[in-house]
Parts: C-alpha cells; structure tokens; sequence
C-alpha cells in the first residue's frame, strides 16, 4: 500500500502554517493551491493510463534532483520506497548507481533520458528526443502523460523555491511609492521610433510577437474516436480546441489536461494583484530565457494588447537580461530570470529588488506563479511540437 498522500504537499514542503502571514497571502489564491494539489494527484494517480506508477516517480525524482530541489527529492523518494516492490534497474535509478542508464531496462533509460534533458535543457527537447520514447515502446497516452509529469514537476519544484523565498523575505512591508515613481507613471506614453508601432509585429533574434501555428509531433485525438471524457475536456479548453493540435495532443491525458488548464487559467486570470499586463510580461521572459519562440509570441501579443505598447517586450526579444522600462519591470524580469534558470538558487536575495521596487507579497506571488506555469507552459509547446510561422 502506498502511504497517504499530504492534504498539501507544497504547504508542508515550504512549510506554511496555518495561520501564518505567507499561509494567508498563498491562500488568497486558493484555487492555484486546490489546482496544484489537484495536478499532483493527477499526474501521480496509480490508476492513470501512463506510464506505471514506480516509473513516473523515478522520473520526478530525477527531476528533483537534478533541479536541486531537495525536499522534492526526498519527498518522491519516501514514495518511491513506500512501492512494495521496485526491480534492480529500477532500485538502481533512485540510488543514483546508474550513471550509464538502468541497465537492462531500455524503457525506463529512455523515460529518465527525456525528463534529465527537459529539466536541464528544454529547447533541446527536439522531435527526435521525443520519439525516443515510442521506440522505447511507450503508447501515446504514456508520452503525454510523462512529458505533463515533467512540466509539472518543473512548475511544482518553482512553486516551492518561490515560496521559500517570499517566506525568507519575511513580511515586511512593500517600499511606498516615490513621487519620482507616481510622475514616471502619470507621464504620457511616448512610443519608440525605431520599434514597430502597437499591433504591428515585433521579430528580433528569431522571436516575434505575431499569431503562430503549432503542430503536433504526436498522433492527435481523432473526434471520431474521443471518448467522452476527452470531448468534454475539450469543450471546456478553448473554443478552438477541437480543431488544435495542442488540445488534441493532450487530451489522450484529459484529466491532466483539466487540472492544468484550471492552475493556468487561475494564475493568468486572478483578479487583484499583479497586473496582467506584469503576468504577461512576466510569461514572456520565461518563454524567452527558454528559447520558447511560440509562447513568446503569444503572451508578448496581449502584453501589447494590454499595455498598449511593445517597448518592454522589444526589449526581452533582444536581450531578457536587464530589460523593463521601470524598476518595477526590470525587477519582474529579473525574477522571471532567475527562477527559470536556477530554482535551486532562488530565495530573499532574488526578490529584494521587488521588494525594493513596491510590490506587495501578493504581487510577488502572482510573479513567481506566472514564471512557474511557463516552466510547465513551454516544455509542453518545446517538446511535443512545433511552431509554425505565417507566409511571409
């Protein structure tokens, strides 16, 4: 049997007590917790047409590790050793004494492979990385169920990271406003030359802020032969959900599909907090540092619609490292920065400057959501598919 599974992993992994400052301002955006417990509990259920149980958690536990997400680590090796059984290879793997693969168990090298190179290195998650995992013999509905578990796990590890690090900000309160700050907002938009204007797209080093296309590199769930749980999470995707790749690939796994798309859409859309223009930004960056052209397109698009300029997203097109117009934006990209490229790192030296720059505990939340759903968001449109680029 296996063990209970906590009522909230991220509350006891942080930890958060009840009734404590941080407890309350996660809280507030109590259905990004109940979506994420919701996730975790999807992508680990026993009973999912996936890959078996020991091997999803083998290869969370790679993730864990190799992200130096300790507690993580422990927390899916204490499940990993609650299984009643694991084979040598696959005891092999959680000891770590398999440094040139599990031996004899070609499935279980290549499942492992996959998660080291997403969590690593995302954009090298190419299509012949993927199809790896059918010539390892994993179905479709086992690839999508393991490339969800490795985004996942890579949100669920910056979830954690960032909230020990708010929680080692301590509570203090947020850097009033100067009367400097309050005239640079007040001050009329005056639009950059050189750039294009608003609504007009922006391309700088392979990026570029139009509307994309994706394709898929997997089979995609045939309407005809969806089952009634696919077509109803599809329904309730999007309205072009029927007719995209994206939605159909992922649907062979409908109740992750579900759990995610609730995480994303009460990250993105909460209202309160930071605004979204900031999320959108935010979600830019993320899908900038990794070389996510797809994602970049679309959240610097309604960046613009929002903002109702380019300027900041010119700016992370061409180099994320010090972009923003404000301190205020320079501080959300430098976290968006900093917690895509070294969670292990992260914690009260990487949030002063949003401190310092005025945002609240809960904005700074919202921030480190947002970069956390595109450490999931791109290593689904990096690594199941490909963008494809309108006729020029």
């Amino acid at each position: 049997m296996n063990s209970p599974l906590p009522a909230d992993l991220i509350d006891r992994l942080v930890p958060l007590a009840e009734g404590s400052p941080l407890h309350a301002v996660r809280h507030q955006r109590d259905k990004v917790v109940a979506a994420t417990e919701g996730s975790y509990h999807g992508v680990f259920d026993p009973a999912l047409s996936g890959p078996p149980l020991a091997e999803r958690l083998l290869a969370a536990h790679r993730i864990a590790r190799l992200a130096g997400s300790a507690a993580l680590e422990d927390h899916y090796r204490e499940r990993l050793q609650a299984l009643p059984a694991l084979t040598p290879a696959q005891r092999a793997a959680l000891e770590g004494t398999d440094a040139h693969g599990p031996a004899g168990d070609p499935r279980l090298a290549a499942i492992l492979d996959f998660a080291a190179t997403l969590t690593e290195r995302p954009v090298e998650g190419d299509r012949a990385t993927l199809l790896r995992l059918p010539a390892a013999g994993l179905a479709t509905e086992e690839v999508v169920a393991l490339a969800q578990l490795v985004a996942f796990v890579a949100y669920q590890l910056r979830v954690l990271a960032g909230l020990r690090a708010l929680a080692a900000l301590g509570d203090g309160p947020a850097a009033p406003r100067s009367g400097a700050a309050d005239a640079t907002a007040a001050a009329p938009f005056v639009h950059p030359a050189h750039l294009p204007k608003p609504g007009e797209p922006l391309r700088i080093n392979g990026y570029t802020s139009e509307s994309l296309g994706w394709t898929a590199w997997l089979p995609v769930v045939e309407l005809a032969d969806a089952t009634p749980e696919q077509m109803a999470v599809l329904d309730a995707s999007h309205p072009q959900a029927k007719t995209s790749d994206y939605y159909r690939v992922l649907a062979h796994q409908p109740r992750i599909l579900q759990e995610r798309s609730t995480v994303f859409n009460a990250i993105m859309y909460a209202p309160g907090g930071l605004s979204r223009a900031e999320r959108e930004l935010v979600s830019t960056v993320v899908s900038r540092v990794n070389g996510c052209v797809y994602c970049a397109a679309v959240h610097a698009q309604r960046f613009e619609q929002l903002a109702k300029r380019n300027d900041a997203i010119a700016q992370v097109f061409a180099d994320p490292q010090g972009a923003g117009t404000t301190p205020r934006e320079r501080a959300l990209v430098r976290l968006g920065i900093d917690l895509t490229l070294r969670p292990a790192d992260f914690g009260a030296a990487q949030l002063q400057a949003s401190r310092d720059a005025g945002l609240s505990a809960l904005e700074i939340l919202d921030a480190l959501h947002a970069a956390a759903i595109f450490a999931w968001a791109n290593r689904l449109m990096l690594n199941l598919g490909e963008p494809v680029f309108p006729p020029r």
